[in-house]
C-alpha cells in the first residue's frame, strides 16, 4: 500500500513537472510526441536571419538601429527590432533558439543537422525582383539547400540525411517584393503584364518550385502568404495623395488576389502528390487582426512605423540617423517601413504554430 501511494506521489510530481515545462516552453505540446529534427526556411526579409550579410547588397539590415532589441543589441542582418519569425519557429518546435543564415562561414555541423535559413531580403518569385535589388533568387536558394543536402549526407550519411529532410518542416514567406518592389514600383512587368496575368506568373512560379523541393525529399511544406500589402506604411505614403494616409486597396487587392489563388494552388498540388503534408498559412488575416483590434494584442501604432517618421524609412533609409525612431518598439506594429516589429512577430509565430503547423505533423 505504501509502495503504491509512493508511486502515485512520484507520477503525480512528474505530470505536474511535465505542464510547468509545458507552460515555460509555449508550444512544447504542439508536436505531439513528434521530434522535428530540423528546420529550413526560403524566401525573402521576413525570414532572412543574416544571409544578405554575405553577399554585396544594399538590402540588409547589419546596423543599426536594426537589431536594437536583439540579444546584445546586435544588428545581425535580421530587418527588424530583433527575431522574426525564423528564430521563434525553430524555437517553438523545439529544435533551437535562433535560425541561423545558410551562408554564415561559421556554421557547425549541429547547426547544419538542426536546419538553417535560405532566405534573401529583396528575393521574389519573379528573378527580375532578385535581380533588381541585387539579391539571391529562388532558384537559387534551391541551389543553396542541394549544396546543403550534400553536406551534411558527409556529416551522417545519405540516409540519415534523407530521414533529416523527410522529417523537417520546410516554411516559405515570399511574394510581397515581387508587388511592392517590381510590378506596382516599376513599368517593366506592368507593360507585360495585368495585375491577374502578373499573379498567375508568380503562381505558376511558385507551385513549381514546391514541386523541386518535393522532389528534393521535403514533405512538410508551411507555405505563408503575403500581407495586406497596401496597409504597409510604405504604401500608405506613396499614395496618401489619393488615399490620405489609408491602406491602397488596389494593392490590397492584388495580395488577396495572390493569396486566394495560392490556396488553390496548394489545394491543387495534395491530390497529386500524396505523401505531401503542405499548409497554408494565414499571415494576411493576422496582420488585418491587428490592424482592426491593435489593442487586443497590446499594439498602439499601426499606420506608422517605429523607424525614422514612420512613413517612408525602409533599409539604408533607416539608420542611426533616422530622426524620431520610437523608444520603445513593442507598441508598433511595423519597424520600419515594410517590415514588422519583433512582438508583431512573435504573436504571429505563436498563433501559426499552434493553429496550422500541427497539420504538417
Amino acid at each position: 500500500m505504501k509502495l503504491r501511494a509512493e508511486s502515485l506521489f512520484l507520477c503525480s510530481v512528474l505530470f505536474i513537472s511535465i505542464i510547468t515545462i509545458a507552460k515555460k516552453c509555449d508550444y512544447f505540446l504542439l508536436v505531439g510526441g513528434q521530434k522535428v529534427p530540423a528546420m529550413f526556411m526560403f524566401g525573402d526579409s521576413y525570414g532572412d536571419t543574416g544571409n544578405n550579410d554575405f553577399i554585396v547588397t544594399l538590402v540588409t539590415g547589419d546596423f543599426p538601429p536594426y537589431g536594437r532589441d536583439f540579444k546584445d543589441h546586435i544588428a545581425t542582418g535580421r530587418i527588424s527590432n530583433g527575431k522574426l519569425m525564423s528564430d521563434y519557429f525553430v524555437e517553438g518546435l523545439g529544435i533551437k533558439e535562433l535560425l541561423p543564415p545558410y551562408l554564415d562561414p561559421k556554421l557547425k555541423a549541429q547547426d547544419l543537422l538542426t536546419g538553417v535559413c535560405f532566405a534573401s531580403s529583396g528575393s521574389g518569385l519573379d528573378n527580375l525582383t532578385a535581380h533588381l535589388l541585387e539579391v539571391i533568387p529562388l532558384w537559387k536558394q534551391i541551389e543553396h539547400f542541394k549544396e546543403y543536402r550534400k553536406r551534411i549526407a558527409g556529416l551522417v550519411g545519405e540516409e540519415e540525411a534523407t530521414a533529416i529532410i523527410r522529417k523537417a518542416i520546410f516554411f516559405i514567406t515570399i511574394g510581397t517584393n515581387d508587388f511592392i518592389f517590381n510590378y506596382f514600383a516599376l513599368p517593366t512587368r506592368r507593360l507585360q503584364f495585368t495585375v491577374q496575368e502578373y499573379t498567375d506568373f508568380l503562381l505558376n512560379t511558385y507551385t513549381l518550385y514546391i514541386k523541386e523541393l518535393y522532389n528534393l525529399g521535403a514533405t512538410r511544406i508551411a507555405v505563408i502568404n503575403v500581407p495586406p500589402l497596401g496597409c504597409l506604411p510604405i504604401e500608405r505614403t506613396s499614395g496618401s495623395f489619393l488615399n490620405k494616409g489609408a491602406c491602397d486597396e488596389k494593392i490590397n487587392q492584388a495580395s488577396s488576389r495572390f493569396n486566394s489563388g495560392l490556396n488553390a494552388a496548394i489545394a491543387g498540388l495534395k491530390p497529386t502528390f500524396p505523401t505531401l503534408r503542405i499548409a497554408s498559412l494565414d499571415y494576411h488575416n493576422l496582420i488585418s487582426e491587428f490592424i482592426a483590434n491593435p489593442s487586443k494584442y497590446g499594439l498602439e501604432v499601426i499606420a506608422k512605423a517605429c523607424c525614422g517618421t514612420g512613413t517612408f524609412e525602409v533599409l539604408f533609409l533607416c539608420n542611426e540617423l533616422s530622426p524620431l525612431t520610437c523608444p520603445n518598439a513593442s507598441k508598433y506594429l511595423f519597424f520600419d517601413s515594410v517590415h514588422l516589429t519583433q512582438k508583431a512577430y512573435k504573436i504571429i509565430s505563436s498563433v501559426l504554430l499552434t493553429r496550422d503547423v500541427p497539420q504538417l505533423l
